[in-house]
C-alpha cells in the first residue's frame, strides 16, 4: 500500500457522518505526487475510489505533504489555501469543511 493510500484510508476511518448529515458531494484529490483519488459522501455513508471521478463536487490539488499535515490539524487547510499550497476548483466552502467530516 503506498502512503497516499495509507493516508486516505485513515482519513475514511475517522468519518463523522453526523458532520456529514445531509451531505451529497465527491472530493476529488489530485495529489503532486501523480495519484488521484476521490471521496465520495452521500446519504450518511463515505466510499473512497482512485482515480478521476467525472463529475466532483470540489477538487482539490496539493502534494502529500500538505494532505497529512491538513487531516492532523498540523497545517489549517484555509491557510494552506492561502498560501497556495491547496488549489481548489468548484465548491470551494465545502473543502473547508474536511476537518469536521474527518476529525481527528
Amino acid at each position: 500500500m503506498s502512503e497516499a493510500n495509507a493516508v486516505f484510508d485513515d482519513m475514511v476511518s475517522r468519518f463523522d457522518a453526523d458532520q456529514a448529515d445531509g451531505m451529497d458531494a465527491i472530493f476529488q484529490f489530485n495529489m503532486e505526487e501523480g495519484a488521484s483519488y476521490y471521496v465520495t459522501i452521500d446519504d450518511g455513508e463515505c466510499t473512497l475510489g482512485e482515480g478521476d471521478h467525472d463529475d466532483p463536487t470540489v477538487t482539490l490539488e496539493m502534494d502529500l505533504d500538505t494532505l497529512k499535515s491538513v487531516m492532523t490539524g498540523e497545517l489549517d487547510g484555509m491557510a494552506a489555501f492561502m498560501q497556495g499550497k491547496i488549489r481548489a476548483e468548484g465548491d470551494i466552502m465545502l473543502a473547508t469543511k474536511l476537518t469536521q467530516i474527518f476529525p481527528q
